[in-house]
């Protein structure tokens, strides 16, 4: 068999490889967490000021997670609504999802990595800038097998279960404690230092999308390195209600979910995801 047969043979089966698949990551926004955001009044998803500032936050972890090798980034719409970001505004080279997602939030896609930008802590945190889980008006806080978490901790655990990593967030130093707690390998970018609930010290929007890049970038360079964060076995959740948002003691509940107390609504799995598609019918 000649040089040029052998070439042609070697090209063909070169071809035949399937394609490396798409390292894509998915960005979960907010609002509480973004520097120079301090008060509730400032967290209206409409508010041009947040709208400036989440959108800097957001093009800048876009930036640097292409710099480090991304074929893709995707950016969810996670605040109030989706009614911040808009594709007007957004690097042109990413995607924008806005709306709501359903219980599994697109994970059976097959992201490369999972990312928060503007996030704040969970419920009941010291230092934390309107820390909360899910609802700051609804929800007092949530246990998981006994464990106080909120949307860092569960959606972590549900990038997991389908083995995917979070690499990166961006808010207050709480929430970066929040996910170093489950993710001790991720990177972080503080922008600002909680005072109280309503207050803070926060960077300038230029150096906190400055370091917002950086660390994105480091992040994905990383990306080997971060476990999944997976949550094993039967899982109990329980949701506390605030006494304005509890059921009232006769309304109808769905199999898998049990009143735990007065304002306590007690979802149980026989494996994470089992219990977290219930949260969707809570």
């Amino acid at each position: 068999m000649g040089t040029a047969s052998l070439l042609v043979l070697a090209l063909l089966a070169l071809a035949a490889q399937p394609a490396p698949p798409k390292k894509t990551v998915f960005v979960i926004t907010d609002a509480e967490g973004v520097a120079g955001i301090c008060r509730q009044e400032q967290t209206e998803p409409t508010s041009p000021e947040l709208q400036k500032l989440l959108t800097g936050e957001v093009n800048a972890a876009v930036r640097g997670f292409l710099a480090a090798g991304a074929d893709e980034v995707i950016v969810w719409d996670g605040h109030d609504g989706s009614r911040t970001l808009t594709v007007a505004t957004l690097d042109p080279r990413a995607r924008l999802v806005s709306g709501s997602l359903g219980p599994t939030m697109l994970m059976e896609r097959g992201f490369a990595a999972v990312a928060f930008v503007g996030q704040h802590a969970r419920a009941g945190r010291e230092a934390a800038v309107m820390a909360h889980s899910y609802s700051s008006l609804g929800i007092q806080r949530i246990l998981m097998n006994g464990r106080e978490v909120g949307e860092i901790e569960t959606r972590a655990a549900l990038a997991g279960w389908f083995g995917i990593p979070v690499v990166f967030l961006s808010g207050d130093q709480a929430a970066a404690d929040d996910l170093r707690a489950v993710v001790p390998e991720a990177e972080t970018a503080v922008v600002k230092e909680g005072l109280g609930y309503y207050s803070c010290l926060s960077l300038s929007a230029e150096a906190a999308q400055a370091l917002v890049e950086q660390k994105a970038a480091l992040a994905l360079a990383r990306l080997g390195q971060v476990r999944p964060y997976r949550v094993e076995g039967p899982v109990t959740i329980e949701v506390e209600y605030t006494t304005r948002s509890t059921l009232s003691p006769d309304a109808p509940l769905p199999p898998g979910i049990e009143r735990a107390g007065p304002r306590t609504l007690r979802l149980s799995g026989k494996d994470f995801l089992s219990a977290w598609r219930l949260w969707s019918l809570r």
